[in-house]
């Protein structure tokens, strides 16, 4: 076994910045087809059949299968050959997409949404992946890359799904995803090395771990808190903010695309908060995080207020790379766990990761809805308050790895 990891060692150390920056594209690129459907429900309803009433079942089956692959399908990769399970999934993927793009009918769409969904739960299993290959003062930095494909990706779906709606249709946008996965399937089956996991449980036994897991691994609870409260911030936010561009500033959806486009600038956060892991300046990146993205969101109701959108980019970049930053020091802290749990490790972190981003859907509309934009930065600003509070609490002699 030592053997085997020494070879692929000596492979990721021969390509490893191909082999990080070919990681960091496909996560994006797969993560992405959670997000496809979102800005495009208004055209996709009335050509399948769907409702008024019934068109937020589009998103929400999408999302439901991520979690459910989170739950279901990551967890293999603490049993399953990793490339193998990552191609399987791609393939899946895929053809979930093409079915989406050739759908006719209600049913047909909407079972494609949550195989898209389930599928899609790949990515994770390319995070944890690259950290069994990279020695641990630079594993920050790889997840750092890594995870910066991945809201790359997250970022650029909404706009890319509607630019590509307005020019073509919204069968297109799927289409062109499916042939991405294939393209990207076939650049990871001559790169990406092989990696066996060391253990020997059946499905049912891995599946069987995980409250054992959650309950004996501290660090893991406490860090899947912080993010939890960072990434229902980040999706209220973007859920909120379309809202309010459209009614304060009068902006189009294709001028709402370009605003987005320019808040995916945070992910270049995500190199620097890997460095500060490394360099054992975990904490402080996490501190500052939190702080950041609370003055943040009160910067937003400034810029709101006097109609400027200088204000608003500034403080939606700081936002984006405030979660970032606490992704990157909070993966690359769980991932000191044995590497022989991190599938299920990374399984359990990114589900409650998952479930505050949902959360923070749901608010994003009720807040605004409630009060104005006034009261949804509030209520991201104390999620930034909430976090650093919880964060304060963390004793010194059971605190986080830096």
């Amino acid at each position: 076994m030592h053997q085997m990891e020494n070879t692929a060692s000596a492979v990721i150390r021969q390509a490893a910045p191909a082999l990080v920056l070919t990681l960091a594209v496909a996560t994006g690129a797969i993560v992405g087809n959670l997000y496809y459907a979102q800005p495009l429900v208004a055209k996709i309803a009335p050509e399948i059949g769907i409702g008024p009433d019934l068109a937020g079942a589009i998103v929400s089956l999408t999302q439901i299968g991520y979690g459910l692959g989170l739950i279901l399908l990551v967890p293999l990769a603490d049993l399953i050959e990793n490339k193998v399970l990552a191609l399987a999934t791609l393939v899946c993927a895929a053809a979930s997409l093409l079915l989406a793009a050739g759908a006719q009918g209600v049913v047909a769409f909407l079972f494609a949404s949550l195989a898209i969904g389930i599928f899609s739960a790949g990515a994770q299993i390319l995070v944890p992946f690259i950290t069994h290959f990279v020695p641990p003062e630079r594993r920050g930095r790889a997840v750092g890359l890594v995870m910066a494909g991945l809201i790359t990706g997250i970022m650029l779906a909404r706009p890319a799904a509607l630019f590509m709606a307005a020019y073509l249709n919204w069968r297109a946008v799927f289409l062109a995803s499916a042939v991405l996965m294939i393209a990207i399937g076939a650049v990871l089956w001559r790169m990406m090395p092989r990696y066996q996991p060391s253990g020997t449980s059946h499905y049912g036994a891995v599946l069987a771990s995980l409250p054992g897991l959650v309950r004996n691994t501290p660090i893991l609870r406490r860090r899947a808190l912080y993010q939890m409260l960072l990434f229902c911030a980040f999706n209220l936010f973007w859920t909120a903010a379309p809202l309010m561009l459209t009614e304060r500033f009068g902006m189009s959806d294709y001028a709402i695309g370009l605003f987005a486009l320019a808040g995916a600038g945070g992910a270049l956060a995500a190199p620097l908060a890997g460095r500060l892991a490394d360099h054992g300046h975990g904490r402080m990146a996490t501190y500052g995080a939190m702080a950041s993205l609370a003055l943040a969101f009160l910067a937003t109701v400034l810029g709101e207020h006097i109609l400027s959108l200088l204000v608003l980019i500034v403080a939606t970049l700081v936002i984006d790379a405030a979660v970032q930053t606490n992704q990157i020091v909070s993966q690359r802290t769980i991932f000191s766990t044995a590497p022989a749990v991190r599938g299920r490790i990374n399984a359990l972190y990114m589900t409650t990761v998952f479930v505050g981003g949902a959360l923070g859907s749901v608010l994003g509309t009720l807040t605004y809805h409630a009060g104005g934009w006034m009261v949804t930065a509030a209520t991201g600003a104390a999620l930034g308050i909430a976090g650093l509070a919880a964060f304060a609490t963390e004793r010194l002699e059971h605190r986080s790895p830096d």
